[in-house]
């Protein structure tokens, strides 16, 4: 066999613009938004339940834990995601930004250079790519 085809990892970057820094702003916003509403919702019903479960002694221990992480875990998304919100305020134009990952087929033969190939990526602005990188 003198040389085979496969599949490499290719990052794609995009450059941060005004457009891109608001857009990502908006949807950590939103996404903050939905986060409030489904924890208060969450509270009504966990509340809801702790009160039908309040006959059950036995019962309410363990409600109550499975609850508390239920929370916890809310929680903490909504945190993690105001600190992404925080980031993305603090963001740079011009900087480049990780933007996901494809792949693409190459043909390698004895003495290819991989690393080189795994380093390839794509830039791109305002979602239009403007260079390839090797």
């Amino acid at each position: 066999m003198e040389d085979m085809y496969i599949k490499v990892p290719v990052a794609v970057k995009a450059k941060v613009t005004e457009d891109l820094k608001l857009k990502i702003i908006g949807d950590l916003q939103n996404t903050i938004k939905q986060m409030e509403l489904d924890l208060e919702q969450f509270e009504a019903r966990a509340k809801e339940v702790m009160n039908q479960a309040a006959s059950n002694l036995n019962m309410l221990p363990a409600l109550r834990e499975q609850i508390d992480v239920e929370r916890q875990k809310r929680v903490a998304a909504k945190t993690d995601a105001e600190a992404k919100l925080k980031r993305a305020e603090a963001l740079e134009l011009g900087a480049e930004i990780g933007h996901g990952t494809l792949e693409r087929v190459v043909k390698i033969a004895v003495g290819t250079d991989l690393d080189a190939l795994m380093g390839a990526e794509i830039l791109t602005e305002d979602g239009k790519v403007i260079a390839f990188r090797e």
